[in-house]
């Protein structure tokens, strides 16, 4: 069985990332979302309220076979957590020429931790390439329009994140 892992922290989920494991379920056997639960680092949104937006979203998603998806947290090196898993794929999106660079310094190094462990990368859907989480989170914080960009379940979160003033 191909196992991928697809990391990311995840905050939000935007179409994008949405798009990129729609692609993978249709090459791998199973995917595993796995969300960044990194205590460093200060989300906007909990760990446990990406994996529900995330699971909320994926529902809405008929050509996504929910059996051949999972969504988990995990912290530490991705490449334990694959090994943990099962996965031999590591599952990336890239949008602009200035993601590959930073995505292929990782990949080198994931490869260099676990040579059993491959990096594959998905270009991100055209309609897809201009948005980011940061960009997102900077819109949504602002009460700018992000409809588009996110599923419906992570507009419901936003939402109720407080604003700065």
């Amino acid at each position: 069985m191909n196992v991928a892992v697809y990391p990311g922290s995840f905050d939000p989920v935007t179409f994008g990332h949405l798009d990129i494991v729609r692609r993978a379920a249709g090459v791998f056997d199973r995917v595993i979302v796995a969300v960044l639960a990194n205590p460093r680092k200060t989300p906007l949104m909990g760990v446990e309220d990406r994996i529900e937006v995330i699971h909320r979203s994926l529902q809405g998603m008929a050509e996504v076979p929910s059996d051949r998806i999972g969504v988990e947290a995990f912290d530490g090196l991705t490449v334990d957590f694959c090994r943990a898993r099962g996965a031999r794929f590591i599952v990336r999106g890239l949008r602009a020429i200035s993601d590959f660079e930073s995505e292929l310094q990782l990949a080198h190094n994931n490869r260099k931790l676990a040579p059993e462990v491959d990096t594959v990368f998905f270009m991100t859907a055209l309609e897809h390439g201009y948005v980011s989480s940061s960009l997102v989170k900077e819109i949504a914080l602002f009460g700018g329009d992000i409809e588009g960009m996110v599923p419906a379940a992570a507009i419901e979160h936003l939402r109720r994140v407080p604003r700065p003033s």
